[in-house]
């Protein structure tokens, strides 16, 4: 329905255009110009935005090209790039025509319309083409050697990707939205670069992201299950990381209380302390993030989970639940901390800075039996932003 109303109103457009080119012809008994083409202004299409006018647009973008005599254009180029011309959108005083969405091999930033006699009309015009977006990575830590999944758009190449140290990966597949690259040696923790002829980009994320770390096993504290830490992975065991993780393999029934790792601040120690100020008090700007490796599904059961309280656990907790699968493969799991605090508000408890730490707990209690094999490890809350 969006779609048929956007051309009926582009028809409409059109129509208005037509009405109005013929109703300037009619007044005038010579052609304007001596009949040479030539361009008053470019302007964006929208009526209520009709004084806007254009130096350059979007890939994509439709605009409205004013002047007189462009009734027998027939192609029109910017940069490189041919542009789809409707021949009822060409009157001798407008051009409704899409700036086109392929990327030019040479920029000029020249828009060029050929007319049917073989004159050519040159514009300056710029065609805005987008900088690379980072929106996530499959897996923020990844071992050198390792290959990064980085998820985004506008990964136009050639293109290279940067760590922070000032290290290049080398590129294994690019896609739209997606490329692949191994991590290099020397990659340090910090924001990830891409750069593309038109732009460069650094993220907001961190890669190997050691900020506010405040659940790890490195080493380990708490009160509960030292014995699902892992510090010298055997056969079998998902890879390491960022030094020891920990790992749940045993089988867990339908509301059976299983705690995997936490504890009173008093018990954690200096870790529990690592929960910034600012993400207690707006909690809107920050993520909680942790790596997870499923090697069964986890697909029954829920995932309680205790971050940021001044003063108990609250057994009604945020709950992550099932279902999520990676298959064997180390994930970056993203939960936006305000939902999280909302969680503990509508049962009851209030985030509150405390300067003694906070109480963390990751706990199995849920309906339905789960044969339990995940891996954990670096539970962190950190800016949405790159500070």
């Amino acid at each position: 329905m969006n779609r048929l109303l956007k051309l009926k109103n582009l028809a409409l457009m059109a129509t208005l255009a037509l009405i109005g080119a013929f109703g300037i012809s009619c007044q005038k008994d010579d052609l304007p110009n001596n009949g040479e083409p030539v361009i008053n202004f470019i302007r964006v299409t929208d009526p209520e935005d009709a004084d806007s006018l254009l130096t350059g647009a979007g890939q994509g973008n439709l605009i409205a090209i004013v002047g007189e005599n462009l009734q027998d254009a027939k192609e029109i180029w910017f940069n490189d790039q041919r542009a789809s011309l409707t021949p009822t959108y060409i009157t001798s005083t407008t051009i409704l025509v899409s700036v086109p969405t392929q990327i030019p091999d040479e920029i000029s930033n020249k828009m060029r319309i050929i007319f049917s006699n073989g004159k050519i009309l040159e514009h300056s015009f710029e065609v805005k083409i987008s900088e690379p977006l980072i929106s996530a990575m499959l897996s923020e830590y990844v071992p050198a050697g390792g290959v990064a999944t980085i998820r985004g758009d506008f990964f136009y190449q050639p293109l290279t990707v940067t760590f922070a140290g000032g290290k290049q990966g080398t590129l294994v597949n690019v896609k739209d939205q997606e490329i692949q690259v191994t991590v290099p040696e020397g990659a340090q923790p910090g924001p990830v670069t891409i750069k593309t002829k038109f732009g460069e980009t650094k993220s907001d994320l961190w890669f190997r992201d050691n900020r506010n770390i405040f659940l790890s096993s490195d080493p380990f504290t708490g009160w509960w299950n030292a014995a699902f830490v892992v510090s010298k992975p055997g056969a079998g065991d998902p890879p390491s990381i960022n030094g020891n993780y920990i790992r749940v393999k045993k089988a867990i029934g339908g509301w059976q209380w299983t705690e995997v790792a936490g504890g009173p601040p008093d018990a954690m120690g200096a870790i529990s302390k690592n929960i910034p100020d600012s993400a207690i008090l707006k909690p809107a700007n920050y993520f909680l993030k942790f790596e997870v490796n499923t090697m069964k599904p986890y697909n029954n059961n829920v995932l309680k989970i205790t971050a940021g309280l001044a003063s108990g656990f609250n057994d009604s907790q945020y709950t992550w639940l099932p279902p999520y699968d990676t298959k064997g493969q180390w994930q970056t799991v993203v939960i936006p901390f305000d939902e999280i605090a909302a969680s503990y508000e509508s049962a009851g408890s209030k985030l509150a800075v405390s300067a003694k730490g906070y109480y963390t707990r990751l706990l199995f209690h849920g309906g339905g039996d789960l044969d339990c094999d995940m891996a954990f490890d670096n539970f962190r809350i950190v800016p949405k932003g790159g500070e």
